[in-house]
């Protein structure tokens, strides 16, 4: 769903939210965020899980198309909610570690389904900054960043062995 400035994608697991958590912090668990039509790049995952850390992926969309990019945590909650900025001071989107606010924030949460410890709900949502001009963020809207964000989503797996 995008409102104006917002991208959310809401997704149910059949497994705990320290699992969910786990897999958007560990890089051994975050290979579910690669593009899976590309080989594996030789860069690796890398997370520094700490606010004013950075986690860095490498992306590769087709032959042409390869970056980095990841984020800058800004809030760190285990288990409950992750906040960082979204990019990479040598990737895409640029990341200006003097000012983490006028891009992109992502946050995420995790919240127990139903009450059932077992199972969770994830809410990611992507925000464009309020003082970015509308022209701006049509822009960046018109890149198919919402998409994009959906279908790398939609990718996350839990692995067995921490589900349980």
């Amino acid at each position: 769903m995008t409102e104006n400035r917002r991208i959310v994608v809401t997704r149910e697991f059949a497994a705990p939210r320290a699992a969910v958590f786990r897999a958007w912090t560990v890089p051994s668990e975050l290979e579910w965020f690669l593009n899976p039509d590309q080989p594996r790049p030789d860069q690796p995952i890398e997370v520094d899980l700490r606010v004013g850390g950075a986690w860095t992926v490498p992306m590769v969309i087709d032959a042409d198309t390869s970056y980095t990019t990841g984020g800058i945590y800004l809030e760190i909650v285990r288990d409950e909610r992750i906040v960082f900025a979204w990019g990479a001071e040598d990737g895409w989107p640029k990341l200006d570690r003097a000012d983490l606010w006028a891009g992109p924030i992502a946050t995420l949460e995790f919240e127990d389904l139903d009450g059932d410890p077992a199972s969770c709900r994830a809410t990611m949502t992507l925000a464009l900054p309020e003082t970015m001009a509308e022209p701006e963020v049509r822009e960046w809207l018109s890149k198919g960043i919402g998409a994009g964000w959906r279908a790398t989503v939609e990718r996350l797996t839990v692995p067995a062995t921490t589900a349980a």
